[in-house]
Formats: C-alpha cells, sequence, structure tokens
C-alpha cells in the first residue's frame, strides 16, 4: 500500500508487518488430521526414540543413590517407560486431547534427593532393602501430591488462574519452557563431545540443509532426520566402544559407552509393571509438602508445554477449561506414576513438541502411536533397553534443537503484543531477567553449600522454597502474570498492548467454533464430562 508524501507528492511505500495467525501455517497434519499408517509408524517410533531421554536419565541418577543395582534400574525405566505410555494414551484421549507426551519430569529431583536423604533410611545397611524402603517413600508422597494436581485442574481452579493469563505472560511462560532446561543442552552434550558434536551437526545438515538441494515428492529427510542422524552416531559409538577406544574405567568414558548403563544386561526378558511392585507406600509429612511444590512446578511448566504443543499442532489457542482438564489428568498421571513406583512424577515432555515442529506433523494419532511403542518395549525389556542404550549425548544433541524450538513457539506470541509499548518492554524485560538470575542464585546456592539461600528449622519448607524458586518457567511465569495484572490491567488499551483483545474469543470454550474440533472429546464422552 502506497501513500502520499514527501516533496511533489512522491510516493512512500508503507511497511506492513506481517499479519498475526490464529494458527500456525506450515503444519501439514494438524491435530486431528493424521498422516497414512505407514509414515504415522515411523513418525511414532521417532517420538519414543526421544521420549528415552528422561526416562533413561532420572533414574540413572537416583537409583544407585537409593541402593539399587542395574537389576532395579532397569525394572525402574521400565516400569516408567509403561506408566508414561498410559499417560500419554489418557491425555491424548480425555485430557487437553493435543499431541502431548507425558513423561519422566525434572522437576520431582529435589524432593526425591529430599527422601533419599531422609534419616529414617540411614538404618538400612543391605541395599536392596534400603532401595525399596526409599520407594514406598517416593511412592507415598507422590500419591498425595497427585491429589493437588487432581484437585486444581478438575475443579476449576488452575481454570480460573489461567483466565489472566494474556499473550504477553504467554511469552516468557512458554519461552522458559524450553530455555530453562539449558542444562540438559551441549553442557550434558559436552561430556562427551566426540559424540555429541557429530549427533547435532548432522541433526541441523539433515534437517536444513538437505531438503533444500535433495528435492523429494514428500518431505523425508527433515521429517525423519531424527532416525537417521540416531542411527548414524550410534553406530559409530558402537564402533567406537567395541574398538576400545573407552577401555578407561573413567567417568566420562563411561558416559561416551553404548553399553555404560547395564540396562541390557540388567533388563529381564519379559517384565510387567504392576501397582506396588516395591510393596506399601510410606507417607511422610515433610516429603508430601516438598512433593506437592514439586507438582505444582510441573503444572506450570506442563502448562507452557500445552501452549507451545497447540501451536505446533496447527490448534487455536488452548481454552482456560482444556488446560485444567489437561492438569487434572496430569494428576491422574503423577497418582499412576506413585502407584507402579516411577521415582518421580510426570510433565508434559518439551523435546517432544518440539519434535512437532521439525516435523510438521502435529498428529494426535502419532502420539497415541508412540505410547503403543512405550508400552510394548517396556514390556519386552530386552528390546527396549536395546533402544535406551544410546548414549545421553546424543540425546543432549537433539534437546539443543528441540528446547530451542519450544522457546522460539514462546516468542511467537509477541506477535499479538505492542512491542512499542514502555510497559510492554518492562514487563517482558522484568520477568526474562528474573526468571534467568533467581534460579541461578538459588543454585549456586546449592552447589556451595548443599542447601538454598532459606534457612529454617524445617528443611521441607526450605526445600519448597528452592523447588519453586529454582524452576526458570515458574519464577518468569509468577513474574510476568503478577505485573501483567496489577500494572494498568483494566485499561482497554493496555489490554490491548498485551494482546488480551485477541484472546478473548479463546476464553471461553464455546465462543470459537474451531474449539470443539481441536479439544473436545467424543460425542458419548463429551455428555459426561462436559467442558467446565
Amino acid at each position: 500500500m502506497a501513500k502520499e508524501g514527501g516533496k511533489g507528492g512522491a510516493k512512500v511505500e508503507e511497511v506492513h508487518p506481517h499479519p498475526v495467525m490464529d494458527q500456525l501455517p506450515g503444519i501439514q497434519y494438524c491435530v486431528n488430521s493424521p498422516p497414512p499408517w505407514p509414515e504415522a509408524l515411523l513418525l511414532g517410533f521417532q517420538h519414543y526414540l526421544l521420549s528415552l531421554g528422561m526416562i533413561v536419565l532420572i533414574p540413572s541418577i537416583t537409583v544407585p543413590q537409593m541402593g539399587g543395582a542395574n537389576g532395579e534400574k532397569a525394572k525402574v525405566i521400565q516400569t516408567l517407560l509403561f506408566v508414561s505410555g498410559l499417560n500419554t494414551l489418557f491425555q491424548t484421549l480425555f485430557g487437553t486431547r493435543l499431541p502431548s507426551v507425558i513423561g519422566a519430569s525434572y522437576s520431582y529431583l529435589i524432593p526425591v534427593t529430599y527422601v533419599l536423604q531422609a534419616k529414617r533410611y540411614n538404618s538400612f545397611l543391605e541395599p536392596h532393602e534400603r532401595f525399596e524402603k526409599t520407594m514406598r517413600g517416593i511412592q507415598g508422597a507422590l500419591i498425595v501430591a497427585s491429589f493437588f494436581q487432581i484437585a486444581i485442574g478438575f475443579l476449576g481452579f488452575w481454570r480460573n488462574l489461567v483466565k489472566f493469563v494474556s499473550p504477553l505472560s504467554m511469552v516468557p511462560i512458554v519461552t522458559f519452557t524450553g530455555l530453562g532446561l539449558y542444562q540438559f543442552g551441549f553442557s550434558m552434550l559436552a561430556t562427551c563431545v566426540e559424540v555429541g558434536l557429530p549427533e547435532l551437526i548432522l541433526m541441523v545438515v539433515i534437517s536444513q540443509y538437505v531438503p533444500q538441494y535433495v528435492k523429494t515428492k514428500r518431505p523425508i529427510f527433515d521429517r525423519y532426520a531424527v532416525l537417521f542422524s540416531v542411527a548414524v552416531v550410534w553406530v559409530y559409538a558402537q564402533i567406537l566402544t567395541a574398538s576400545g577406544a573407552y577401555n578407561k574405567s573413567t567417568e566420562r568414558e563411561s558416559i561416551c559407552r553404548t553399553d555404560h548403563a547395564g540396562l541390557i544386561g540388567g533388563s529381564p526378558w519379559i517384565y510387567m509393571p504392576f501397582p506396588f511392585q516395591w510393596g506399601t507406600p510410606t507417607f511422610d509429612a515433610g516429603e508430601i509438602f516438598t512433593m506437592i511444590a514439586a507438582s505444582f512446578v510441573a503444572t506450570v511448566e506442563s502448562t507452557g508445554t500445552f501452549f507451545a504443543t497447540a501451536r505446533y499442532g496447527r490448534a487455536t489457542p488452548v481454552p482456560p477449561s482444556i488446560i485444567s482438564r489437561g492438569v487434572g489428568w496430569l494428576g491422574i498421571s503423577t497418582f499412576l506414576d506413585g502407584m507402579f513406583g516411577c521415582v518421580t512424577g510426570s510433565s508434559a515432555s518439551v523435546e517432544n513438541a518440539g519434535l512437532l515442529a521439525l516435523t510438521r506433523v502435529g498428529s494426535r494419532r502419532v502420539i497415541q502411536i508412540s505410547a503403543g511403542f512405550m508400552i510394548f518395549f517396556s514390556i519386552l525389556g530386552k528390546f527396549g533397553a536395546l533402544f535406551a542404550s544410546i548414549p545421553l549425548p546424543v540425546i543432549a544433541a537433539l534437546y539443543c534443537i528441540f528446547f530451542a524450538y519450544v522457546s522460539s513457539a514462546g516468542l511467537g506470541f509477541l506477535q499479538f503484543c505492542n512491542l512499542n509499548s514502555l510497559r510492554t518492554k518492562f514487563i517482558l524485560g522484568l520477568s526474562f531477567f528474573l526468571g534467568l538470575s533467581v534460579p541461578q542464585y538459588f543454585k549456586e546456592c546449592q552447589l556451595s553449600s548443599g542447601v538454598g539461600p532459606v534457612h529454617t528449622h524445617s528443611r521441607w519448607f526450605n526445600d519448597i522454597t528452592s523447588v519453586v524458586f529454582m524452576s526458570h518457567t515458574t519464577v518468569a511465569a509468577l513474574v510476568a502474570l503478577f505485573l501483567d495484572c496489577t500494572v494498568s490491567r483494566g485499561d482497554d488499551e493496555t489490554r490491548r498492548d498485551s494482546g488480551s483483545h485477541w484472546l478473548d474469543k479463546f476464553v471461553a470454550y464455546d465462543t470459537d467454533v474451531r474449539t470443539d474440533e481441536f479439544y473436545g472429546l467424543p460425542c458419548k464422552l463429551n455428555k459426561l464430562f462436559p467442558p467446565l
């Protein structure tokens, strides 16, 4: 469009920004449009491989400290994989109905460490007995904490809170959902740089450069870049392991090996996880309160992941009632984690949300197929352990890409905000800065003295503050939401600057005709479980 201006009535071109989009363009298969079955199976297997990262990492950290050997670690991983498959199916069928994988959550690591260091377990000197007693304590805390999520989800408390979230406050929530996991990126990759760095380079080349020069009728290289790159680097790591390059018993070289975890030898051929397999859960008030704090953090981070998943699934923004319903089912997931003995709770998988963006396939059916692979390989222990033996630096290289995708999904909500507003700049700048600096301060105190900066006579209260304020997402979300709701919130111009006017039509479930298409339950179930 041109307008008159300048000397002599010369026409000056007016620059227009890109138009805002309710749904992200460029996604080939959206939430409810599945690809052909052969393609869906390959994509589902790709999501399964990616979900193994946290599922293997967290038990590898915690089980040895509990006194468990390779056999116990393999069973915990199989159990966690089995329950993650069930939880993913429940979330995609009855929860948010987004293509979101529900997997192991790193947010619960501090409460689990609290249980590990409890004095009441010091009297158990036999390793296996100590493992079982500690696992029962973790189970009891998880089971009680799950009722917190179930209550705030199904009773509508989380819905009433999410109603206050505008596109402006969405930006730090979603951005830090990916950015806050930076410790699992290059730093973990660098523990074995000769394996991790080739995976990162190969992923970038295959997904971004090869499709420019090798033209195919259907997307191949960018869509299956994870399968291609992991296969090549895994074989390369196996050659290094077999050739004796890592025969020294140093910790670094053991990480590079494809057989370092001892999972294949420790896994039974067939193992069916069952509830209370480690015994009757035990309950302690301090452990429960700390675990509830972790469930709150996991809820905030999962909310950010749900927003990113909806964007990359080419759905409309998620209504607060659907987020609340998803949190309720997330509580059921944590309850199942506690019943089966999974050593950690559940949250929406950030890395799998990033994979939706890379493949441009946001289909719900693909994620349900990946859940089927989780359940299948959790029962066939030896086969599941084979894929779980992929070196963690290889998985960390994938995290560098997929966490970045989720972070950029948060930045995408800036298109609905007025970036020329000083209020907008203040809220964004302060939430980003405090979201980085406050958790860093708590982590530095934890590393230097072994405890957080809060020192009271109640250790459980100290750990609660550490759990909340060591989460980048939670700190950034609390700061952004508080400022957005208190600094000139009622002003119409301010609401437009925050993008709230654009989000109004998605706040109520039935105000946009597309909502039921993406998030509605099947007809019979929708009558039984209407939107909140």
